[in-house]
């Protein structure tokens, strides 16, 4: 962040006569040679091309840098690489096309005079105005309802994390400070409030509906923080945070070297083989929040290369931690979704955890400013300059989204689900369609190259695809495969395995595949499914290799956790 203090970053603030409007924040302005005013500006007010750099990277690479080795273990070792090429690709194709969307969309407006200084323009805007209200409708539905349930397993994800380790009281000081950072900031302009505390209950004493009462507490936190604009210095530490994490996984597992008897078995099944291709789907999908991203940009047209250029970075993270923990531990991790439970504890994984969990906390806003957007407008308190009246407005769409995580606690299959049946038109079928639509008859071609001749918009697509013709083929192409294999096979494997983790645990389950409570001395164990072994149905974390396998822990009684106390380093997150 230190390089936007050269000359060339220092000109993007400099006006432009289109797409630079920018969205006027909360802040009251102030002398910008104060030295409050100028550590503001360092940490708090981004908009630079390395801000939205930040942003994409930091977002697209999250909670599920550990389950990319569970999804190796059920593709196999070639085709996860391939697949995490192929969708890291795919995926920066689209945000492209989104991106040439909000610039058309933005340059159309701006020229019948629109002032986008008090209102950030979002995707379903890009869609109404491009192509009408039905579009609007339907993006609006399926974005909404993917970045509620891209919360939701954010919220999750932090009501797992407990288990990966038994925090000893220097570890738990660690989380303590960095999540009380994490708060001042977001209370930026109030003075926050004693919920922070809570943080001090990590243990093993509180089962997972807990820690996600206490989490959806702190992530409420988020609503102080006005814009995308506003996550400067998160969007830093939180890439920070996610490269430590991911090059511990690679290092420590080939430190670790291979179990005894690894087995590389992957792929077995079908079921597997798609659920494992739609969590990497859902990984390069993160591309929900574009428009948002770039409306705080200084420079909106700048934003064609950026999600390419994170995607980038962000593979470098991917596949070396996914393979090396696969090779290290193959089929074991058909049992274990989250790679950090078969490490030993070392002050490195307590490190890896600490960093993680916060994170989740950056990850949250990233997935519920765009939702907290929507509600503004919807109540009409948008252009609204009061931290507070804002801040109090967003918190009712917090609700639904703390209720969702507690009736649908499974970390894994939603992430799968979510993937398929949202994801895939969220950010690549709705995106390439309406590139289509919008560019399909040659006056539309024409007026956009002559607006560009002025200035006035996005130049024709690049010669390297095959301009226009290309273009359409490549659309048509993700259209087809994503409909096909991400919605079809991906939505058949994931709703399959999402039903089983119902049937197995049930709704509003009080502590998911938590390990089983010790049994009496001299006791029989008890089958934990319902009629026997022939109902036993491996739901998607507790999918084991080889014949039979073993079935997943039942959900302890509540009595258990006022008597269980131990955790094996071992357990799954």
């Amino acid at each position: 962040m230190a390089s936007e203090a050269n000359g060339s970053l220092a000109n993007e603030k400099a006006p432009e006569t289109v797409g630079v409007g920018r969205y006027v924040e909360m802040e009251q302005d102030g002398d910008p040679n104060t030295v409050k005013s100028r550590l503001s500006g360092l940490l708090w007010h981004g908009g630079s091309a390395y801000d939205a750099w930040f942003s994409c990277a930091s977002n697209q690479v999250a909670q599920v840098l550990l389950t990319l080795p569970y999804s190796f273990s059920q593709l196999g070792m070639l085709s996860g690489i391939m697949f995490q090429l192929f969708y890291g690709l795919m995926g920066s194709w689209t945000a492209y096309l989104i991106s040439v969307l909000y610039v058309e969309y933005r340059t159309r407006k701006e020229r019948e005079k629109a002032d986008f200084r008090n209102h950030v323009i979002q995707w379903f805007e890009v869609l109404d105005g491009l192509l009408g209200k039905h579009w609007r409708n339907v993006g609006l539905a399926f974005n909404c309802t993917f970045l509620l349930f891209g919360s939701v397993i954010q919220l999750i994800a932090c009501a797992r994390y407990h288990e990966s380790i038994c925090m000893d009281y220097t570890v738990v000081s660690r989380a303590v400070l960095i999540c009380m950072v994490h708060r001042v900031a977001n209370s930026y302009a109030v003075v926050y409030g004693s919920s922070i505390s809570n943080i001090y209950y990590i243990n093993d004493k509180l089962d997972k509906r807990t820690w996600t009462y206490i989490f959806g507490a702190c992530c409420a936190t988020t609503v102080f923080i006005p814009s995308f604009h506003n996550y400067r210095i998160w969007s830093f530490l939180g890439l920070v945070m996610t490269t430590y994490t991911a090059w511990y996984l690679a290092v420590a597992s080939l430190i670790h070297g291979q179990v005894d008897g690894v087995k590389h078995s992957g792929p077995t099944k079908m079921v597997l083989y798609f659920t494992g291709a739609t969590n990497i789907l859902y990984t390069f999908g993160g591309h929900a929040v574009t428009v948002e991203i770039m409306h705080a940009m200084w420079r909106p047209q700048k934003f064609k290369a950026i999600y390419l250029m994170a995607t980038l970075y962000v593979l470098t993270l991917t596949l070396p931690s996914a393979a090396s923990v696969y090779w290290a531990f193959g089929d074991q991790l058909l049992t274990h979704s989250n790679a950090l439970a078969l490490l030993p504890r070392t002050p490195f994984r307590d490190a890896a955890v600490v960093l993680m969990l916060v994170h989740q906390f950056i990850t949250f806003g990233f997935a519920c400013t765009p939702l907290y957007f929507v509600w503004e407008k919807l109540i009409g308190l948008h252009d609204c300059r009061s931290v507070c009246k804002r801040a109090a407005a967003r918190l009712p769409v917090v609700v639904p989204i703390w209720f969702v995580a507690i009736i649908f606690p499974f970390f894994g299959p939603i992430n799968s689900a979510v993937g398929a049946l949202l994801v895939s038109f969220t950010v690549y079928i709705i995106p390439a369609l309406a590139h289509m639509i919008t560019f399909r008859s040659a006056s539309a071609r024409e007026l956009s190259c002559a607006a560009r001749c002025m200035q006035n918009a996005v130049e024709p697509p690049p010669r390297l695809v095959g301009r226009w013709t290309g273009t359409f083929i490549i659309n048509a192409f993700v259209v087809a495969w994503v409909l096909v294999v991400g919605f079809g096979f991906g939505g058949w494997a994931s709703m399959t395995n999402f039903v089983h983790q119902i049937d197995t645990f049930g709704l509003f389950t009080k502590c998911y595949q938590c390990p089983p409570p010790p049994l009496p001395p001299g006791a029989a164990p008890a089958l934990p499914f319902p009629g026997g072994l022939g109902n036993i149905t491996m739901p998607f974390n507790g999918t084991a290799g080889g014949a039979g396998g073993l079935p997943p822990a039942q959900a302890p009684s509540p009595a258990h956790f006022l008597h269980h106390h131990h955790r094996h380093h071992s357990h799954g997150l």
